[in-house]
């Protein structure tokens, strides 16, 4: 059955499934610093992308296999199909991307996705439709899902591992490997036998021709190419305050306010995921783009004028209503910058926020433990503290502190 497929229309298919899964992973990266209103807005996007991705690839894959002159498609398995596609993807994306990620949830995820989309497959050849009867290996069938769970499980942790740019592009093509390996070692193991089959009109359901069909993926193929180029365009920067050299001044920018360190609004929570850098993917590991300028150096405001702290040496920064509270180890002074500020201007290779009102400096970090439902980091220095941790930011502080690494 393999042999005959249209060459490019088989590389299409599986660019499509690459494409389809980078801007759906892109989008699911975005979850866990989001709030719960935007939460699901991006779930939705995320699962509506890769269900299409993998739905589209499929039937670019049916469009390029030698199939009899007669064939037709049932309309109701096919839209069934796509249905369930959704439904896995959104699940398992939920699984993966909501609270601390674990093995067992890793696992559970790749298995609903892989046995998802091998049902997608098979329920959308159901409604091929013809003078002819389908026959499927059972070894391919097997192969089929083992394929599809295993390379789901591989661009799923991939995809966990790290949210850059270069990670997001791996997990990407091992998605799209995993839906088109699937779908072509299941058609490897399908066979035609002419003349035993029946029409689909005389079953009454409605049928579509596979030039209809081809017009739908077209349109399909489209959605998500023009979904994949405008999550390129990278998100607008916040201006913020730029310190210079010599003790010269500061330059105002723009400024996200916290409305205070106890109770920081959703807008200000959302204001601040945006301006953080590492929350942002970078598309193609942020080729292209310029190269941001961090601040080396934090004003702080003391009874005979304004002082100037090093990075190096900063611990750890908490959220004082419009201001901050810095700490460099030994004392605590304020900062005129906001949170959303300090964490915009802030190196986000060596800091990170985590927690509404606080960033940490992730090299000084000496200690970190579970403490109800979040977790504290102790940081050094002649005068060590703790910072609380949020719930969701553990597994992301995890992974910056190399301790998931570890334990893989």
């Amino acid at each position: 059955m393999f042999i005959g497929h249209n060459p490019y229309l088989v590389a299409l298919s599986v660019v499509i499934a690459i494409l389809g899964g980078y801007t759906g992973f892109g989008l699911a990266a975005r979850l866990r610093g989001a709030a719960h209103a935007s939460r699901r807005v991006l779930l939705a996007g995320a699962a509506c992308f890769l269900a299409i991705g993998i739905w589209t690839m499929h039937f670019v894959g049916m469009l390029a296999a030698p199939l009899p002159p007669d064939a037709s498609y049932l309309i109701l398995p096919t839209v069934v199909s796509f249905l369930i596609c959704a439904l896995v993807v959104g699940v398992s994306l939920f699984f993966v991307s909501i609270g601390d990620p674990s093995s067992t949830r890793l696992i559970s995820s790749a298995v609903l996705l892989g046995i998802g989309v091998v049902s997608m497959h098979y329920v959308g050849i159901h409604g091929l439709q013809g003078d002819f009867r389908l026959e499927h290996e059972q070894a391919m069938i097997a192969l089929a899902a083992l394929i599809a769970v295993g390379t789901a499980y591989g661009g799923l942790r991939i995809f966990l591992a790290r949210h850059g740019g270069a990670r997001l592009a791996l997990s990407a093509v091992a998605f799209g490997l995993a839906v088109s390996g699937m779908h072509y070692t299941a058609m490897y193991g399908m066979r035609f036998i002419p003349g035993e089959g029946h029409d689909g009109h005389a079953m009454g359901g409605l049928v579509a021709s596979s030039q209809v069909l081809a017009l739908i993926v077209a349109l399909l193929c489209f959605l998500i190419i023009a979904g994949f180029l405008l999550f390129l365009v990278p998100d607008p920067r916040p201006r913020a305050q730029m310190v210079h050299g010599g003790g010269q001044g500061v330059l105002p920018g723009e400024t996200v306010a916290v409305g205070s360190s106890d109770g920081d609004t959703g807008g200000a929570a959302i204001a601040s995921f945006r301006a953080h850098p590492m929350n942002k993917t970078l598309p193609l590991g942020g080729a292209g783009q310029p190269r941001p300028t961090h601040a080396a150096r934090l004003p702080v405001e003391s009874a005979d004028g304004t002082h100037f702290v090093d990075a190096a040496d900063i611990r750890s920064i908490k959220a004082d209503a419009h201001y901050t509270l810095v700490r460099d180890g030994s004392r605590e002074r304020m900062c005129t910058w906001s949170i959303s500020e300090a964490e915009a201007q802030l190196d986000p290779g060596s800091f990170m926020r985590v927690h509404r009102s606080h960033i940490v400096a992730i090299p000084h970090v000496t200690l970190i433990r579970r403490e109800g439902d979040g977790a504290v980091v102790e940081l050094d220095g002649p005068t060590r503290h703790l910072v609380p941790v949020s719930r969701a930011r553990i597994a992301e502080l995890k992974a910056r502190l190399g301790l998931l690494r570890r334990q893989a």
